[in-house]
This record gives structure tokens, C-alpha cells and sequence, in this order.
């Protein structure tokens, strides 16, 4: 079987389903673009390790990571291998004592720990084939990944506009003890903004 890499492209409010979430993977060496329906959990665990934010305490994939490693189980790959129904399924390579083994995982749940595992995300060209989508020069295409429950919007003045850098950290800092992520990942933006 041949591989394709993917590297996620970006994350946004479904167009398509109420609360849910549109994940896009992009091949690597090409045009075509994957668009997966995810729930607002999978997508928040996405985009906290996007966006770079550390919770206060682990959540459930930052446990799965900490297990592994406890145990010297290394993530190797993510590959999306099936599409069935709308459905993608994926699989886990792993490798613990020299030994590879193959779970099976939820395309989400896979795409969070290849995050954290800093592991390559594959699939075939079947897949690519059947549910690929090339966007066309005038489609807009996100520029930045977006945080589950923001939507692309014109540019408007951050509400943190007239807060000090200190003041930002300090609100930042309460935003991640409190798991509020939206509001962390807002803040974190406009402190990227100013420096």
C-alpha cells in the first residue's frame, strides 16, 4: 500500500453540520484537501495542541501520551485506511520492545495523539480518491487554524486591544486554570499581535 502524507490544514466550524467541526487535511505534495466531520470534544483536543495551549491538568489524549511514555510505547504513524459510509477509520502503528502492533482508532482520536506524539498522519490514494477535493484559486482557504467556536469573520478590534502585555499573560494564565481555551486562544492571539 502506498502512503500519502497529510499535515492538517486547518480546523473551522462546520458549514455543513450544527455543532460539529470540519477538520481539513491536505496531501502533502499535491492540491487535494480531505474535510472530516468531528465532535466539538475531538476538535477542542485538536486545537488545543494546534494552537500550542498547555491545560492545567491532562485531558484524556494528553493521558494516552503520558501512559505510552510510561511505558516506553512509541506512536509511529496515524494512517486513515478505510472510508465506509462517510465514515473514515484509522490506525494507530505502535511500537513497544522492538514489537510494531496496529490499533484501531477513531480518525479524531488518532489525528489528537499525532499532535502530541509529533507523528506523520498517512493515507492512500483510494481514500484521496474518493473523498479528495481540490479547492479552486478563488475559494478562501484558511489562513490560520481556527479555534472550535470561532468562524471566519472580517477583522475587527480584539476586545483585549487596550489590555498591557501583563495584564494579557495574567488573563491568559486565569483562561488556562479555568479550561476556558476559546478565550486563552483569543488572548494568546493578541499577544502574538503585539510582539
Amino acid at each position: 500500500m502506498h502512503k500519502i502524507r497529510l499535515n492538517i490544514l486547518g480546523l473551522s466550524v462546520s458549514q455543513t453540520q450544527s455543532g460539529a467541526y470540519a477538520l481539513v487535511l491536505a496531501e502533502e505534495n499535491g492540491d487535494r484537501r480531505i474535510p472530516i466531520i468531528i465532535g466539538p470534544v475531538e476538535a477542542q483536543a485538536i486545537a488545543i495542541q494546534l494552537e500550542g495551549l498547555k491545560p492545567p491538568r491532562p485531558l484524556t489524549h494528553d493521558l494516552i501520551k503520558n501512559l505510552a511514555l510510561a511505558f516506553d510505547i512509541a506512536l509511529l504513524e496515524v494512517t486513515i485506511h478505510k472510508l465506509e459510509e462517510g465514515i473514515f477509520f484509522s490506525e494507530l502503528l505502535c511500537e513497544m520492545n522492538g514489537r510494531e502492533v496496529r490499533i484501531d482508532s477513531r480518525t479524531s482520536d488518532a489525528i489528537a495523539l499525532a499532535l502530541r506524539f509529533r507523528c506523520p498522519i498517512y493515507t492512500t490514494e483510494e481514500i484521496l480518491h474518493k473523498a479528495g477535493i481540490v479547492l479552486e484559486m478563488n475559494e478562501e482557504t484558511p489562513s490560520r487554524q481556527e479555534a472550535p467556536g470561532e468562524e471566519t469573520r472580517p477583522q475587527s478590534r480584539s476586545p483585549y486591544a487596550k489590555y498591557t502585555l501583563a495584564d494579557l499573560q495574567s488573563e491568559l494564565d486565569e483562561a488556562i486554570r479555568n479550561e476556558d481555551y476559546e478565550k486563552a486562544s483569543q488572548i494568546r492571539d493578541e499577544i502574538r499581535k503585539r510582539k
